[in-house]
């Protein structure tokens, strides 16, 4: 088997690893690449193989970084089947046609400005009718069902914890009279967080290929998360003003909907308003909704007493541009969570627009902020912030609760890999990770007994 790292090698952005095993291409992921424009236009557009000569992918959960490029793929001539858990699917199926329509809507507003420069115009990576037809190639699979993926390769999914439907990928491969078991563990998630269940603990495995996202620091407990959430509200609230959280649609937002809801059924936050305001994870909510199969046995008792988790009286979802373009009107304190989690697009930078110049509002980041994107920029503190082409005074109060992080932090990379028995691994391949992430994972693996750990390069061939 070889394994060729063509995304997400010593980055966080744009997972996609090739295996070839018994003359067959199976792909890991095809997620879109995150980054400076020109950059990142290029490469998502490019895809660096023949797309007709995959043979099979497969995909462990839904994030954009991990799937974004699934319609480029199907443009581009791949006819096999993309394995996923169901929710992975239906969370694809909504995420996949939210990005074309972000893509032809930039295409869009940047052709009238190169018809007017005389310039030739674009083409977005993939339209919407693309993301529709590529739904086609998704073939749902349960947690723990084995299936036949290509000569040799079979195929388990075990829950990976990190988001509806995410799934730690293991592969089982028999080459010639050699057998041995290959796990990739996509994004994982946490132990005893809310909503989803922990990760599950994979016998037997040989080779591994691990995200590092945070493998250099720590997070914070559940509980402290709550703690600081309950904190920012009241203290907010006191002052008059607004909490602007920007969250991801899909995973984040749902976990900080349901902890505003325990927090108000308990007193511990004033009865104020509370809004979701981004079509999407409107979207991406109703899925969750759709799969209880996938919650912990927490939240299963907490529906018994009050059905739904997303769902109380204080929480409208905001769907219409006019709903959201009314809460800029109205000064009292409030909670807004809106779409997208690093301030790059969508109804957030609105809000940003319109409250980032009071000293009553909060600006409250609950997830990572990539280098060179605005919330970067906004948790850095930076005194003045470009928001939709025009610059403003950051003079609302600035929180980061990292509690929330649906990754597995160093100490719980660590700790997963050491119940998978490090010792029996032969080697261990770091990715989805910065430099120094993944390098601080690594010299953590080695204590556990791990001799043999490599953090692979963009575009490097390794064989197992």
């Amino acid at each position: 088997m070889h394994i060729e790292f063509l995304g997400a090698a010593r980055s966080v952005t744009g997972s996609m690893f090739l295996l070839t095993v018994n003359g067959s291409r199976i792909l890991l992921e095809c997620g879109l690449f995150q980054g400076p424009r020109q950059e990142a236009f290029k490469r998502n557009r490019q895809l660096p193989f023949d797309a007709a000569s995959i043979d099979a992918m497969v995909l462990s959960h839904a994030h954009i970084d991990h799937s974004g490029n699934i319609p480029n793929l199907v443009r581009c001539g791949f006819r096999g089947s993309i394995y996923c858990t169901f929710a992975t699917r239906d969370l694809c199926s909504i995420m996949l046609r939210d990005s074309a329509y972000i893509m032809e809507s930039d295409v869009a507003y940047l052709n009238k400005r190169r018809a007017r420069r005389g310039e030739p115009p674009l083409e977005p990576i993939y339209t919407t009718a693309d993301a529709v037809r590529s739904m086609n190639s998704f073939v749902g699979l349960g947690y723990g069902r084995t299936i036949w993926i290509g000569p040799g390769v079979q195929l388990t999914f075990y829950d990976a914890g990190h988001i509806l439907g995410s799934a730690l990928c293991a592969l089982d491969v028999q080459e010639g009279e050699r057998r041995f078991r290959l796990l990739f563990t996509g994004d994982l998630g946490r132990r005893d967080r809310p909503i989803l269940c922990d990760p599950e603990v994979v016998p037997g495995v040989d080779y591994l290929i691990t995200e590092s996202t945070y493998g250099s620091r720590l997070h914070g407990s559940a509980q402290d998360a709550e703690g600081a959430l309950e904190r920012v509200v009241n203290e907010t609230h006191a002052r008059g003003g607004k909490v602007i959280i920007p969250a991801f649609s899909v995973g984040r937002t749902q976990e900080i909907v349901y902890a505003l809801h325990r927090l108000t059924l308990e007193k511990r936050i004033p009865r104020l308003p509370i809004y979701v305001d981004s079509p999407l994870a409107i979207n991406a909510t109703e899925v969750f909704r759709l799969h209880p199969e996938y919650y912990d046995a927490e939240t299963h008792e907490f529906m018994l007493e009050n059905r739904d988790p997303f769902g109380f009286s204080e929480l409208d979802y905001l769907r219409r541009p006019e709903e959201s373009k009314a809460l800029n009107d109205r000064q009292e304190p409030m909670v807004i969570i809106s779409a997208s989690g690093m301030c790059e697009a969508g109804r957030i930078l609105h809000h940003l627009k319109n409250n980032i110049e009071s000293r009553r509002n909060t600006v409250l980041f609950v997830g990572f902020q990539a280098e060179h994107t605005l919330g970067r920029r906004i948790l850095n503190g930076d005194e003045t912030v470009p928001i939709l082409g025009e610059r403003y005074r950051l003079q609302a109060r600035v929180e980061h609760i990292d509690g929330y992080s649906a990754h597995a932090d160093r100490d719980e990379l660590l700790g997963y890999v050491s119940r998978l028995g490090p010792r029996r691994i032969k080697r261990a391949m770091l990715v989805h990770g910065e430099e120094e992430a993944a390098r601080s994972l690594a010299e953590g693996l080695r204590g556990l007994g791990l001799s043999e750990t490599e953090i692979p390069t963009l575009g490097q061939k390794v064989g197992l």
